[in-house]
């Protein structure tokens, strides 16, 4: 029997532990003596479902990342679209339309400097329409020399390439400079339409497709800048398939075969042949678009017997990746809104907000599965904040039928609520960050409605509340978490108080003043925040309408983050981490208004897994 020296001429090494997982370990096999087992790093390959598109059709042009997508035009039968969407990563959200609805068309850029052009405005031939997206809208530029549809596009707004399609088949090859269009003396040596491409202007791919002698094709082509080689075929002949990637690490996924109209299959090109991946799509489509690259690809829309609005991510890794996600946990014992939570996923606490009629006083702890009753608030509260843990919890600042209350504090010791010293000002709809006894409270509206938001913090140090550092604006309804000397604002309501004006606003706090951080990705108040100042998750809230959003920051910049499973503001959630926290109660689109429903988010991760080989 072969052994491992005689394969790969090195012996398998001996070791107590496993060694630094990373890229130059990928196909190292070991002996890991502590559990006795061999052990290898090899490559994942796999395609995950994600969002599917708003209006689902086939015939699209896609552009971007895998994680800032843009999908444009197509047919929906009867219509031709004008529809763009962009995705970030999680879900699809509509945007601008083109100005000229067409399908079979090709793109290229990303989601904040799209190109379109080409396609098929109705029956017949094709168009040489252009048009150029800034992140917001399409703007008409100047034609294709050859008008076409069926076509393949790769490159960047300012340096794109069309190349391939027309009603029959077409080599013809044109570069863009952000301008207009120039014919390249260089034609594609086998002319086809439904082809598939990849890569940039001067190094760009093409593959697959159809020409009028072959109804499938297997042929790529690689194109230098001024002309086009022959390439290596793909493993299976197909039209109607996407592609993503660069010259020399290209993807190619989907399309028809006639014996398989609704292809699975997978390959990956590594500049000289292509292999394919063990990887297939979960549902087989033609005439779908895709973005990406190699190593994280995507695919969306198409044809799978009927038109759809799939959406699949394509990942190459030597590391284990696990998509960030929301999933239910134990009901709330009572239904309500403008309430407060801190704490963790496992050992949360929310108390006060408003039932109906009544304002509540509710303490409930959560330990992981369920939440119990507890002993009430002293006094009542609506639109409170607070901060700290379950067992050493402060909550302050709220709404109640006497605005006197408003700046009432109190203290749980993981039994029961404490009357402290007062705030300096009354206020509620504030935010609230820190420890029990080092608390910062940020903004809010004064208890008197119609009047300024504030633009005040207060910090308490365990005993009484002192004047802290000044906000850059009027602030309320904003979400709050971090420290004292690192709190995190995050959204929230801009002048006039309670009548609209949502926020974009981060702000960065150091223990005395306030610093303007990244923007959060859409305005927003009544969202939850948890986390640090460099590691935080900001979900919920409203934009005006009710919604489900959710978002990470990294200390520079937000990006978005898995959906919750139902839209809400004014809720409550766990504090203290931004990779697993606690969403509970808040207003719904209801009725009924208000819910007890509670979700848990676990953060994505990637991690580099070392495979346990089977030993005889």
């Amino acid at each position: 029997m072969s052994d491992y020296e005689s394969i790969r001429g090195t012996r398998v090494k001996y070791l107590t532990s496993d060694p630094t997982l990373d890229s130059s370990t990928e196909g190292q096999v070991w002996y890991n003596s502590t559990s006795g087992t061999n052990k290898a790093l090899v490559q994942i390959k796999a395609w995950s479902s994600s969002g599917a598109l708003n209006t689902a059709r086939k015939e699209l042009a896609g552009a971007g990342t895998q994680d800032a997508a843009l999908a444009f035009g197509g047919n929906a039968p009867p219509s031709t679209q004008t529809v763009t969407e962009e995705y970030n990563g999680f879900n699809w959200s509509e945007q601008n339309d083109l100005n000229t609805g067409r399908r079979f068309l090709a793109g290229a850029g990303t989601t904040s400097a799209g190109l379109a052009f080409g396609g098929r405005l109705g029956p017949g031939a094709g168009a040489g329409e252009t048009e150029e997206y800034d992140g917001t809208s399409w703007t008409e530029q100047n034609d294709l020399n050859t008008a076409r549809q069926m076509l393949a596009g790769c490159g960047i707004q300012t340096a794109a390439l069309a190349f391939g399609g027309t009603t029959t088949a077409s080599g013809a090859t044109e570069e863009y400079d952000g301008t207009s269009w120039t014919t390249s003396p260089g034609s594609m040596n086998t002319a086809r339409r439904y082809l598939a491409g990849a890569g940039i202007q001067t190094a760009a791919l093409a593959f697959g497709g159809r020409s009028p002698s072959e109804p499938q094709m297997n042929n790529s082509e690689e194109y230098d800048g001024s002309s086009w080689t022959a390439g290596n075929t793909l493993n299976t002949a197909r039209r109607y398939l996407a592609g993503a990637g660069i010259q020399t690490a290209g993807l190619a996924f989907g399309g028809s075969t006639d014996a398989t109209p609704y292809q699975t299959s997978t390959e990956e090109y590594d500049g000289v042949s292509w292999t394919n991946s063990s990887a297939s799509l979960s549902t087989g489509r033609n005439l779908l678009a895709g973005s990406g690259t190699l190593y994280a690809g995507l695919g969306f829309g198409g044809n799978s017997g009927s038109i759809t609005g799939v959406t699949e991510e394509y990942n190459s890794n030597i590391n284990a990746i696990t998509q960030a996600a929301w999933a239910s946990g134990g009901n709330m014992g009572t239904a309500r809104r403008a309430l407060w939570g801190a704490g963790t996923q496992t050992a949360g606490l929310v108390f006060g907000g408003y039932i109906g009629a009544p304002i509540s006083a509710d303490t409930e702890e959560y330990n992981g599965t369920s939440w119990s009753e507890q002993n009430n608030l002293n006094t009542a509260g609506y639109h409170i904040s607070g901060t700290g843990t379950q067992t050493a919890g402060i909550a302050f600042a709220r709404g109640t039928p006497t605005p006197v209350n408003g700046p009432l504090t109190e203290e749980y010791d993981g039994t029961s609520w404490s009357e402290q010293n007062d705030m300096g000002t009354a206020r509620y709809i504030s935010a609230g960050f820190g420890i029990q006894t080092a608390a910062g409270c940020l903004g809010g509206g004064p208890v008197s409605i119609g009047t300024p938001n504030m633009q005040r913090t207060e910090e308490y140090d365990g005993s009484s509340w002192s004047d802290g550092g000044t906000f850059p604006t009027p602030i309320s309804g904003a979400g709050g978490c971090g420290t004292l000397s690192a709190g995190l604002s995050c959204g929230g309501f801009s002048p006039p108080a309670g009548l609209g004006g949502q926020t974009t606003l981060t702000g960065e706090y150091d223990g005395s003043s306030w610093t303007t951080g990244g923007a959060i990705i859409t305005a927003n108040n009544g969202g939850f925040a948890s986390g640090s100042q460099t590691d935080a998750v900001f979900f919920g809230g409203a934009n005006p309408s009710i919604t489900n959003q959710a978002q990470k920051y990294d200390g520079t910049s937000w990006v978005s983050s898995a959906n919750l499973a139902t839209a809400r503001t004014s809720l409550a959630g766990s504090s203290t981490t931004g990779t697993s926290a606690l969403a509970a109660g808040g207003n719904i689109v209801g009725p009924p208004l208000n819910t007890t429903a509670t979700e848990e988010f676990t953060d994505g991760t990637e991690v580099a897994t070392a495979s346990t080989l089977t030993t005889s």
